[in-house]
């Protein structure tokens, strides 16, 4: 027997409903051994060894900590397509945060190039990547920047944001080039270099 029109509308409007659960959203965050979690109104705060972050999530969403279950959760007032973003947007940036102050986060990007370097001076990066002048960048207070050789720049610290953000303006200050693959690089990251136009003829 063949379905009507009005059967076919109800089994897509079961299947958006079954759509509009966050996967992730859904999902308790577990509190690790060494972690703290508070929660005041719309900020959250998250304490470890690796130190301490708070975020101010939107109204949209709301977090509550389960001391008993040792666990946070997030929950959405209604199914907006905002509401669902932020749902499991919400729950990453919670988990990251307990990551972060447990575990920390680190970026490690290598200098290609003959002559170029990088080295610390109190707390300004200085690098030498081929152009006139040495580039400075002064390291956030959140964060730890180390040199282990002159080729090698770890960068480390407890938010996620902030490790991957000064890495990426780093690595900005001269990008691989085609040819040679001269230029700050993460580490291990594959340049596809480009065939000079003498090996074209």
């Amino acid at each position: 027997m063949q379905s009507n029109g009005a059967d076919l509308v109800a089994d897509i409007t079961a299947d958006n409903e079954d759509i509009t659960m966050s996967r992730i959203g859904k999902k308790p965050v577990e509190i690790v051994s060494g972690a703290k979690v508070a929660v005041n109104g719309n900020v959250i705060e998250v304490e470890g060894p690796k130190g301490k972050l708070t975020f101010e999530h939107r109204d949209e969403v709301t977090v509550t900590v389960n001391e008993d279950a040792k666990e946070v959760v997030v929950t959405r007032d209604n199914d907006e397509r905002t509401s669902r973003e932020l749902h499991g947007l919400t729950r990453a940036i919670v988990r990251n945060m307990i990551e972060g102050v447990t575990k920390g986060y680190e970026k490690k990007l290598e200098i290609v190039g003959v002559g170029y370097l990088a080295a610390i001076k109190g707390d300004v990066l200085q690098l030498r990547v081929g152009y006139a002048n040495e580039l400075h960048r002064k390291i956030p207070s959140d964060l730890q920047v180390t040199c282990p050789d002159q080729t090698h720049i770890v960068v480390q610290g407890c938010d996620k944001q902030s490790v991957g953000q000064f890495a990426a303006e780093v690595r900005a200050c001269r990008t691989p080039e085609p040819y040679k693959g001269k230029g700050v690089r993460y580490q291990g990251e594959y340049v596809k270099i480009k065939p000079g136009k003498s090996a074209t003829k």
